[in-house]
């Protein structure tokens, strides 16, 4: 589907009694497979072995009962996990996390969600200086800033790389004896932790801790570090915070039914949607949401309006992920194969919610395919803003020229998708239903944790 792609979950937990952690990180990865679909890892240690699984694939795929079973150690009390979509990197098997190095702490293990905005500079550094990369992923150049400070404790070495590094990024340490959690100044991207009934848990998202076994705690605050020392949760305020969390995790990214900094992504969705009646009206018949991503908006939209909540979009479960065909018409079956409109819409003027545009292709197909099923109008909502702007911290957007609102208007957009009237939320509608301070720079441009150099995905495989 036309969407920015995903970005990765990230899993932690620490017991003072052995557990299977394996199996309770397994768990957690399935509740965070929308974030990330191209590689899958863990990590497991019970103080003295370290094992490490890993490979390309979905959860399920890399973590057969073969693999888990190699990872069962007795005496397992922590581990690490990690789903991928590659921001940077290439999508190959070395750069599948968690990464792993030997350093002066020991065995170091790094899960890594997000983007390092200088991770080039970095690295041509650290290469100068006679480092040595296994990956192409900026997230080894973290793991070799903290190969670095092996003189600091753990923490300590997080919260003094954390002044170097630039970016929106939620970071998971494990060595032998801890794990270790932090976020960006910005918590660009999120981390939350939850408490285990011996130890502690954290994960990108709430679901992923309740699934493990964990309740919730609170979210791991912009600029902190968070370990477990002796059994208790201890805190560092690294960096001073300035909070900008991704706006996307409530349009699109965060489960339904996540909460991200104290605001729930579903109800953020329906209030989306409401916001967007109030400034688009649309005389109309039904309400019809793009199924999965527009349903909250339109639940919202058709609370707001009066109008009736149809499903007029059927989404076909065993269609799998949309890869890139080498033709455009393979390209539009795809699309069919996914979607169909159902019988609800025929004859009727319909509101089309949707949270996104970025290319314009698959809203082109869906407005044609309503159309085609007899519906009178078809006005196209989008509770988000158009998108401007790549994203830089995590979210694999499009290049600029890729991006249909960077070189169109709204009525040139509205032209090319073939909608009777189209319109987007605001910026201010945005943050009025999300009701704090969020990261919009895909949509304005003003990015508040920094731009690379070289924003390219594969800039670091350059040399």
């Amino acid at each position: 589907m036309d969407k920015p792609r995903e970005e990765c979950g990230v899993l932690g937990l620490w017991s003072e009694e052995p557990l299977d952690a394996a199996g309770l990180l397994h768990l957690g990865l399935l509740a965070l497979q929308h974030r990330g679909q191209e590689a899958a890892g863990m990590a497991v240690s019970d103080g003295k072995e370290f094992l490490v699984e890993k490979d390309l694939g979905l959860v399920n795929q890399v973590f057969t009962e073969e693999r888990l079973a190699r990872l069962r150690l007795g005496e397992a009390r922590m581990g690490l996990a990690h789903t991928r979509y590659s921001t940077t990197g290439s999508n190959l098997r070395f750069n599948a996390q968690p990464l792993t190095a030997r350093t002066a702490h020991g065995v170091l293990a790094i899960a890594h969600n997000g983007n390092f905005t200088n991770a080039k500079p970095l690295r041509d550094r650290l290469l100068l200086e006679g480092a040595t990369f296994q990956s192409t992923s900026d997230t080894e150049v973290m793991l070799l800033l903290l190969a670095r400070l092996g003189h600091l404790s753990l923490p300590e070495a997080a919260a003094e790389a954390m002044k170097t590094l630039e970016g929106g990024y939620s970071i998971l340490l494990m060595d032998r004896r801890t794990v270790v959690a932090f976020r960006d100044p910005h918590g660009v991207r999120p981390l939350a932790i939850g408490k285990l009934p011996k130890g502690y848990a954290f994960a990108s998202e709430p679901p992923a801790l309740e699934l493990m076994g964990a309740r919730y705690l609170r979210d791991v605050r912009p600029g902190e570090v968070v370990w477990v020392e002796e059994g208790e949760l201890k805190s560092l305020q690294a960096l001073p915070p300035n909070p900008a969390p991704c706006a996307f995790e409530w349009i699109y990214f965060a489960r339904p039914d996540s909460l991200l900094d104290g605001v729930e992504a579903y109800e953020a969705r329906v209030r989306m949607g409401m916001e967007l009646f109030r400034e688009a009206p649309a005389e109309a018949d039904i309400v019809v949401p793009v199924p999965d991503s527009g349903i909250g908006a339109a639940v919202g939209y058709a609370k707001a309006s009066g109008l009736p909540l149809e499903y007029g979009l059927y989404k076909n479960p065993y269609a799998g992920r949309t890869f890139i065909q080498p033709t455009q018409a393979l390209r539009d079956l795809k699309t069919r194969l996914k979607l169909s409109p159902t019988s609800a819409v025929r004859g009727r003027r319909v509101v089309l919610i949707d949270d996104s545009i970025v290319r314009g292709t698959t809203s082109r197909h869906i407005v044609a395919m309503l159309k085609e099923a007899g519906a009178r109008e078809v006005h196209f909502r989008v509770s988000s803003p158009p998108i401007r702007f790549p994203c830089y911290y995590g979210i694999d957007t499009a290049a600029r020229k890729e991006l249909i609102a960077a070189e169109k208007s709204v009525e040139e957009i509205r032209a090319f998708i073939g909608a009777d009237t189209l319109a987007f939320l605001s910026e201010e509608g945005v943050k009025r239903a999300i009701g704090g301070p969020v990261c919009l720079a895909c949509f304005n441009g003003h990015y508040p944790a920094g731009v690379p150099v070289e924003g390219e995905k594969l800039a670091l495989e350059i040399f």
